[in-house]
């Protein structure tokens, strides 16, 4: 006979969720609701103090609650992506304009009444998870569609071509772009020597070479890029006819990039510039919004093109075949924590519903591996599909289980297919699986590229004539720039070679700069140029509407100010869906000339001219002749003024503006009154006054 008592329990007979609990025990739990628990839900009695054996003494291992807490925090980390390591993410959804069951049968392509849930992240490339947000380099523009016929990640860039044709050069070129192996630099910029070394042995980089150093590597904002597939991919739509596709992201607040002098300054005075403004856009109820567009190409018009529309190095010009809206993206809400989501988010070009199919783009190819390959050791396993924001969120069932990280508790007792045993699952499903188009291959084995990808100097060429004086003027700085860090002087020279035969203008003025007139290497192109008609579709100035939708303006405030002047500004601004940022001498803020406080958004250290699209200082009406002025009043007009930005001033700023070079033209706005604030608010719409001469030059980047 037992001498255990009746009501005794018995160790591990009921689980503290088991719901056949008594009553008590179901209040018991509830109580520990406020109360810190270790992981496996041990309530803590001291989450300060190690257990120590005597209040100097040594601690005891027998601490579990010390050693849980330190195994979590070691563990904290996972590997960070190779490449696109620096990202932000938030939530959304995305909605059809317009069925587009003409070309594929993707559901959630096919009816406008379905909204379907998305994530996002933007990124950039080179950089670790620690850089700044204002290198230099491609930005990666990912989205996770949670359709009803599971997960489609398109995954793509905001530069709609790349730098190798094949999957196989990848390896190389992101370790020429990474910091070198022996000295651990540079951090997130491509200019060195061994990334410059690599693309001028690779003419396939040409292209896009010219797309990093223009204006496009360095944007304002994620809100204010565009979005790219690269790739080519096919559609079909449900009677099997195939056609190819190139994926677009319009950003409906326009395009907008910075100047290279204001991406160095953003990067130290804030190296989460990108990833503040997209936070705080959403928090604010700003939404960004981008219209998905498809360029849909027959596969007879495939064949007439002078390009193959398998090679990755090359786009399609709209002029050629326009780009179809259908639909448009919605980011509504912030993540709820970085890492579970934004971190641990991972995208599969591999996830296509039907509907959606590959091409034979030699790069895709390789992407197909390589995505899954990397989750696996990033994610810790195979199971990472199981994390809550990779999950799919429609019925998901197949016969894998167990597994690093398994999350789900897979019931049954069958793990393979076909089986018998378990009649109640779902099986193959040929009229809404996905299938494959039966595409005929026919050739030999061979490691060679198509004579078609042969052409690697056209596009560039295309490239820097599409584009306005003033872009292409920061083209040629940034060749500049990044070759003068290149210490090899045979790289340079090399590169130059290739400048030439893209444009001898671009070539010569590069050359210049680096004090290297004659010194070009001759390359003979395995293709000739020809010359292409200029797309002014590839251009940020050229398309660029007029616009203050989600800037943002910087108006310093000194002491004795008009407080109309400022009422006026601010109401005029947000009118336009732009905000206002007020800099003052400190983060106390400045009295207007009734006396009252005004409490600043910054302080003028720590808010310099570059993070404003426009700018404007609100001075006292008659301000005495010692008005103290510190010197970074002046610094914050004076480069306000050299970046182009549009400014307005009250009459009382007139010396100050002297002070600081400011010269008068009509991007320097005066603001008399209320009523003249319409006039700034139109200047300040059309962006920067590209044929403004600043101070110490004889003419302007026009």
């Amino acid at each position: 006979m037992s001498s255990k008592s009746n009501d005794a329990p018995v160790r591990g007979d009921a689980p503290a969720n088991n719901l056949s609990q008594p009553a008590e025990t179901h209040q018991s739990v509830e109580a520990l609701a406020d109360t810190i628990t270790t992981n496996h839900g041990i309530p803590i009695a001291d989450n300060q103090n190690t257990l120590l054996a005597g209040v100097r003494g040594p601690a005891l291992m027998e601490d579990f609650v010390l050693r849980e807490k330190l195994t979590h925090f070691d563990h904290e980390r996972i590997p960070e992506r190779v490449v696109h390591a620096r990202g932000s993410g938030a939530h959304g959804y995305f909605e059809l304009y317009a069925s587009l069951a003409d070309i594929t049968k993707a559901a959630f392509l096919s009816d406008p009444a379905v909204r379907t849930d998305v994530f996002a992240r933007f990124s950039t490339v080179a950089g670790s998870s620690g850089s700044g947000d204002l290198a230099r380099d491609v930005r990666g523009f990912a989205v996770k569609f949670y359709t009803s016929e599971g997960i489609y990640d398109l995954v793509g860039n905001n530069i709609p071509v790349f730098f190798v044709q094949d999957a196989m050069k990848f390896p190389d070129l992101a370790h020429a772009v990474k910091p070198e192996p022996d000295r651990g630099f540079p951090q997130a910029s491509s200019a060195h020597d061994t990334f410059w070394d690599f693309v001028s042995l690779s003419p396939e980089s040409m292209h896009m070479l010219l797309w990093t150093m223009s204006d496009r590597a360095i944007p304002r904002s994620f809100r204010m890029i565009e979005g790219f597939g690269v790739n080519t991919f096919r559609m079909v739509n449900a009677a099997g006819a195939s056609n190819f596709v190139k994926f677009h992201w319009r950003p409906r607040l326009g395009l907008q990039s910075v100047l290279w002098d204001e991406a160095v300054s953003i990067n130290g005075a804030d190296p989460d510039f990108h990833r503040r403004d997209l936070w705080e856009a959403i928090d604010q109820g700003d939404f960004p919004e981008w219209e998905f567009g498809v360029q849909v190409i027959s596969e007879a018009t495939a064949a007439s093109l002078d390009f193959d529309v398998l090679d990755p190095t090359k786009l399609i010009p709209e002029e050629l075949v326009p780009v179809r809206i259908v639909g448009k993206m919605v980011l509504n809400r912030n993540v709820g924590n970085f890492f579970s989501e934004t971190e641990q988010v991972a995208f599969l070009p591999t996830n296509l519903p039907p509907g959606i199919e590959f091409s034979n783009d030699p790069l895709l190819q390789g992407r197909l591996h390589s995505y899954q390959d990397t989750q696996i050791t990033r994610l810790g396993g195979p199971n990472f599909h199981e994390l809550p924001i990779n999950a799919a969120r429609c019925p998901m069932h197949n016969f894998q289980r167990d597994g690093m990280h398994q999350m789900n508790v897979p019931k049954g007792r069958v793990s393979y297919e076909p089986n018998s045993l378990d009649q109640g699952v779902p099986r193959e499903n040929p009229h809404r699986g996905a299938t494959s188009i039966p595409e005929q291959m026919d050739g030999e084995k061979i490691r060679q590229r198509a004579s078609t990808f042969a052409d690697h100097y056209s596009q560039a060429r295309l490239f820097f004539r599409s584009v306005t004086k003033p872009e292409q003027a920061h083209i040629i700085d940034a060749f500049a720039f990044e070759l003068s860090k290149v210490q090899v002087k045979a790289i340079r020279t090399r590169m130059l070679g290739h400048l030439a035969i893209i444009d001898p203008d671009l070539q010569a003025q590069v050359e210049a700069s680096l004090g290297m007139q004659g010194e070009a290497d001759t390359i003979t192109p395995a293709v000739k140029p020809r010359e292409l008609t200029p797309s002014p579709a590839l251009s940020i100035l050229a398309k660029a509407v007029p616009t203050l939708k989600g800037r943002k303006v910087g108006v310093l405030l000194l002491d004795g100010f008009d407080p109309a002047l400022l009422t006026a500004l601010q109401d005029s601004v947000n009118s336009e869906k732009a905000s206002l940022f007020l800099v003052a001498n400190s983060i106390a803020g400045a009295t207007d000339s009734s006396g009252k406080l005004v409490p600043a958004d910054g302080a003028l250290s720590g808010s310099p001219s570059v993070f404003f699209d426009s700018v404007a200082i609100l001075a006292p009406k008659d301000p005495p002749k010692t008005l103290p002025l510190a010197a970074a009043t002046t610094e914050w007009l004076e480069k306000a003024f050299n970046h182009r930005k549009v400014m307005a001033y009250s009459s009382g700023a007139k010396t100050i503006l002297e002070r600081a070079q400011v010269a008068s033209d009509p991007g320097v706005v005066l603001l008399s009154g209320a009523s003249s604030v319409g006039g700034y608010i139109k200047a300040a719409k059309h962006g920067r006054l590209w044929d403004r001469v600043r101070a110490g030059e004889e003419g302007a980047d026009a």
